[in-house]
């Protein structure tokens, strides 16, 4: 009987703290996305020659300063990855516990590859730079593991509008089913401005963010 009771007890005490284990990784993804624009925005206000509706954020990480956009990069998969980690947790073997947190944590490693191979330069930017004629070794591979990683984070969106509607959220699983057509709405606008293209990123940023808040506040056993 004593040894029933111990036993419980310590389910009891294990699970909470399991729980608040999933949330502080879960952080991650809530904090990458405003901190990854913030960061992004400063720089671009900041530095000459930069102009969002000409240059992308990417193309921060050139010239002396573009070390930090390069951290910011890395900054911002490192916590996405660990947000994927904690939506793992928090989801269990539920609807999108498999494929939200991999299509998630896919998201945050394309941070790191746009960290390893910068953009080119061009429209200006960095200041005196020629604008690139051919895409470069590290251009060509920039630009389609970006295009790969946002189309991993709107499939992350449909798989993790289940997990909110099996909670009740039923609002935010048609806005989560919707903001992926958005995000792919102002990646085909960049043609006529790269400002639609910024726009549409970070709406992805930032969904991700509140979506990833509201999981992270209801149990896997409600």
């Amino acid at each position: 009987m004593t040894q029933t009771l111990s036993a419980r007890s310590h389910t009891v005490r294990t699970a909470p703290a399991a729980w608040s284990a999933a949330r502080a990784l879960t952080a991650g993804a809530v904090v990458a996305g405003p901190l990854f624009l913030g960061v992004g925005i400063a720089q671009g206000l900041l530095r000459d020659g930069f102009d969002f509706g000409r240059n992308a954020i990417s193309q921060l990480a050139l010239g002396e300063a573009g070390w930090v956009q390069t951290v910011n990069f890395l900054v911002a998969g490192a916590l996405l990855i660990a947000g994927a980690a904690g939506l793992r947790r928090i989801l269990g073997g539920g609807a999108g516990g498999t494929w939200g947190p991999v299509l998630t944590g896919g998201f945050g490693a394309s941070f790191w590859a746009a960290a390893a191979f910068p953009a080119d330069a061009g429209a200006g930017f960095p200041v005196g730079a020629p604008d690139a004629t051919v895409m470069s070794g590290h251009g060509s591979v920039h630009m389609p593991a970006g295009t790969v990683g946002y189309l991993a984070l709107c499939a992350a969106f449909l798989v993790l509008a289940r997990p909110l509607a099996a909670r009740g959220h039923r609002h935010w699983a048609v806005a989560s089913r919707i903001v992926p057509a958005v995000v792919l709405a102002g990646f085909t606008a960049s043609a006529a401005t790269v400002a639609a293209f910024t726009a549409g990123a970070a709406l992805g940023l930032l969904w991700l963010a509140a979506l990833t808040a509201r999981l992270s506040t209801t149990p896997t056993n409600r």
